[in-house]
């Protein structure tokens, strides 16, 4: 089946994924906004679990990627990982046997040892996928670069994430072109520009959430957003 961005959008919406605060909250970057991503519940789901990693490779083929292995950022999105290598293997009736790695990130690295100890309870082999739930400045994502790339026998191929919220990093630059700075492609299922006017309709906050996330996206936007009720 063909990746149907209209059907992903969707889902994000029905299962209150996007959402917003009176009060800003402090995200993991550090910043102060009045709207989230929040992927947890659905995570802890086996029911939406399996629609999500449908969507993660039918998103995949459509990009005419074949990795060796799906590889989820810890933690935020290792079982997303670990279910979607599991079924692309499947797909791929497991063969050849060799090709297909089950690995799993250290949320907390070891302070000593090999790479593949050091950040892995399995490391990945292969041509990576990088998965990340919801990406922001992309730290942790570029983090998980920085461990990956010590390993000798893995490459990223590409890198994906859930949902990007379209922010500038501190430094001026899109998480995208912070990524592909080192030579990996970077995209994204779902945007906070395309989901925030949705959400909002849906939710309807108020003015006072609508002037602030206006005002975040002047400052760190990578493109400004005009939310209205219907």
């Amino acid at each position: 089946m063909e990746f149907n961005q209209e059907e992903f959008n969707q889902f994000v919406l029905d299962n209150n994924i996007v959402g917003f605060f009176e009060k800003p909250i402090t995200l993991k970057s550090g910043r102060k906004s009045n709207w989230y991503v929040n992927w947890r519940d659905v995570s802890n789901n086996a029911y939406l679990m399996n629609r999500l990693s449908n969507f993660v490779i039918n998103f995949t083929k459509d990009l005419n990627l074949d990795p060796n292995c799906f590889y989820g950022v810890p933690e935020g999105a290792t079982k997303l990982g670990s279910i979607t290598q599991f079924r692309w293997a499947e797909m791929n009736g497991f063969l050849p046997p060799e090709k297909y790695p089950l690995p799993m990130g250290r949320g907390k690295p070891k302070d000593h040892g090999n790479p593949k100890d050091k950040y892995f309870v399995g490391a990945p082999e292969g041509g990576i996928i990088v998965l990340e739930d919801v990406t922001t400045t992309g730290g942790s994502l570029l983090t998980t670069l920085d461990s990956l790339s010590e390993l000798e026998d893995a490459h990223v191929i590409a890198t994906i994430g859930l949902t990007n919220r379209m922010e500038k990093r501190d430094d001026g630059r899109s998480v995208k072109e912070a990524i592909e700075e080192r030579g990996i492609p970077y995209y994204h299922l779902s945007s906070g520009t395309v989901l925030l006017p949705k959400a909002y309709k849906k939710l309807k906050p108020g003015e006072i959430v609508r002037r602030s996330i206006e005002e975040e996206f002047k400052r760190y936007g990578v493109e400004k957003i005009v939310l209205e009720e219907l």
